[in-house]
C-alpha cells in the first residue's frame, strides 16, 4: 500500500512548509543560501534552499519513474495518486500567491512529466503484455 504513495508529494509538502515560514522568514525563503564551496577553479559553488528542493524533487522523480516500470494493480493506484498530486500542484499554482515562484513551477512540471511518463510506460508495458499473450 505504501508503494502506491507518490513520492513527489514530499517536495509539495516541503514547499508548503516553507510558505508557512518553517525554513525562515522573509519575502523569498527559497533564495536563502544553504552552503557554498570554493572550487579548485576559483569559482564558488553555492546552493540555495530552492535549488535543494528541486534537487530532492528530481531524485524522487527518478524513483517514481523506476516504480512506474512495474506491472501490477498497485501501479494503477500509483498513477491515479500521482495525477492527484499534479492537480494539487496546479490548483495551488493558480490560486496561492506564494506558489507563483519558479521553484514551485519547476516542481509542478516535474510532477506533470511524472504523470505523463508513468502512463506512457504503463501503456507500453501493457501493449507488450498483450502482444506476448
Amino acid at each position: 500500500m505504501f508503494g502506491a504513495i507518490p513520492l513527489l508529494i514530499v517536495p509539495f509538502v516541503l514547499y508548503n512548509l516553507g510558505l508557512l515560514g518553517i525554513f525562515g522568514g522573509g519575502d523569498d525563503p527559497w533564495a536563502s543560501q544553504m552552503f557554498s564551496i570554493r572550487m579548485m577553479s576559483g569559482g564558488v559553488f553555492s546552493m540555495t534552499l530552492g535549488d535543494l528542493i528541486v534537487l530532492i524533487g528530481l531524485i524522487l522523480f527518478f524513483i517514481e519513474i523506476v516504480k512506474s516500470t512495474r506491472t501490477s494493480n498497485a501501479s494503477i493506484m500509483d498513477h491515479l495518486l500521482s495525477t492527484f498530486v499534479f492537480v494539487a500542484f496546479l490548483v495551488e499554482f493558480l490560486l496561492v500567491k506564494g506558489a507563483a515562484h519558479s521553484v514551485f513551477f519547476t516542481l509542478m512540471v516535474i510532477t506533470l512529466v511524472d504523470v505523463l511518463a508513468g502512463f506512457s510506460v504503463s501503456m507500453r508495458a501493457a501493449t507488450r503484455d498483450i502482444n506476448m499473450g
